[in-house]
């Protein structure tokens, strides 16, 4: 989720290697599984909803009768739940035994479960990489077989619980590395080592899943292609790669459609946008101040019920249109978490609120909005 961050220019001296020689080998790499055969991801990351249910969250059908979240996203035409995984969350929610309870869900109801993983005990993201408490002061090695077991730990209890991941992330907008300082982005070659710890978990425990590496500002070719290019000359196994793209912080849409029409070009990799959003409302029902309360988040696009279902059209028509096929699926973020008193961002903080609502796709009431049956629809 969110937050922009830059590299530095040293930074980017220290990344930039002679990758070139690298890349076509990368494109010829087994196919391991994923989503059916053509079959476009229109995914939902519910990470939030165990929570809010608990806390008491209604959700409505169309016809206003209350219903389980889960069955109205799969009525609606979504067809994947993502879910992240935090190592010891102070809330408890978010950990393994929550993450195979969505999986459980989501395989009744007949969709697939993508799972992101964090490698953190709260938020992970381009500002923010924090090693979880209990592997704080790890040797690096160490720490790389924390990162293998922990993915592999989470993986063999979904597939205890009869639910195949089609899609895993190994780790969440990485822009700047993983788990800091060992895995940041000056640290180049321990910054890969601990990616493929966990894309070796994965295909060693689901070997039917894609490890997906997932960048935020989905718009910024070069940050993606210093990050890749280095993934692929480091020998990082990845399998697919995942991109955030909101339009009110990552730039215009062609800025997305030429950088995921330059990787696929460079890679030859499946292509995913794994989180999006748009406000349907700068009204706050919660009393915790919106994240995104501007009249016009973009401009010439109100926030309202029709700009959100123009957002995930465009976005979605980008993906489609990526050359050879590659651009495989839209997931919007957080569509189900709204606004209940106890369910908020800090898993540290009760008190704390929800800045997510007004982009929820279920308005105040709990009634789905016309983006949901866009996003079933993509």
């Amino acid at each position: 989720m969110k937050r922009r961050t830059a590299l530095t220019a040293a930074g980017a001296g220290v990344f930039a290697v002679a990758a070139a020689a690298a890349v076509p080998a990368l494109a010829e790499a087994v196919d391991r599984g994923g989503p059916s055969a053509g079959r476009f991801v229109r995914g939902a990351d519910v990470s939030g909803l165990l929570k809010n249910e608990d806390y008491g969250a209604v959700y409505r059908k169309a016809n206003g009768r209350t219903g389980d979240a889960v069955k109205i996203l799969a009525d609606s035409g979504v067809n994947t739940l993502r879910a992240k995984v935090w190592v010891d969350p102070a809330d408890g929610y978010n950990d393994k035994e929550h993450v195979v309870e969505l999986g459980k869900r989501a395989e009744r109801a007949g969709m697939d479960l993508m799972v992101d993983f964090h490698y953190s005990d709260a938020w992970a993201d381009p500002g923010k990489q924090h090693k979880p408490a209990a592997w704080a002061d790890l040797p690096f090695a160490d720490l790389k077989t924390a990162v293998y077991e922990h993915t592999a730990d989470v993986l063999g209890a979904l597939r205890r619980a009869g639910v195949k991941p089609t899609l895993v992330q190994v780790g969440n907008e990485t822009n700047g590395g993983l788990l800091w300082p060992d895995g940041r982005w000056d640290q180049l070659e321990q910054m890969a080592a601990l990616l493929a710890a966990g894309c070796d978990a994965v295909h060693d425990t689901a070997p039917h899943a894609k490890a997906v590496l997932h960048l935020a500002e989905g718009g910024d070719n070069g940050a993606f292609t210093w990050f890749f290019d280095n993934a692929v000359a480091n020998g990082v196994p990845f399998d697919a790669i995942g991109a955030s793209y909101y339009p009110y912080w990552h730039g215009p849409l062609s800025g997305l459609e030429a950088n995921l029409n330059d990787l696929a070009g460079r890679y030859g990799k499946p292509l995913y946008v794994v989180e999006t959003a748009y406000p349907f409302t700068t009204e706050d029902s919660d009393g915790f101040a919106n994240i995104i309360a501007d009249a016009e988040p973009v401009a010439g696009y109100p926030a309202s019920p029709e700009s959100q279902v123009h957002w995930l059209e465009a976005v979605a028509e980008v993906v489609r249109n990526v050359p050879d096929g590659l651009g495989r699926g839209v997931v919007y973020w957080e569509p189900t978490w709204t606004g209940v008193p106890g369910a908020g961002w800090d898993p540290a903080d009760p008190a704390s609120g929800n800045g997510w609502e007004n982009q929820a796709l279920f308005d105040f009431t709990g009634r789905p909005l016309p983006a949901l049956r866009t996003l079933g629809r993509l």
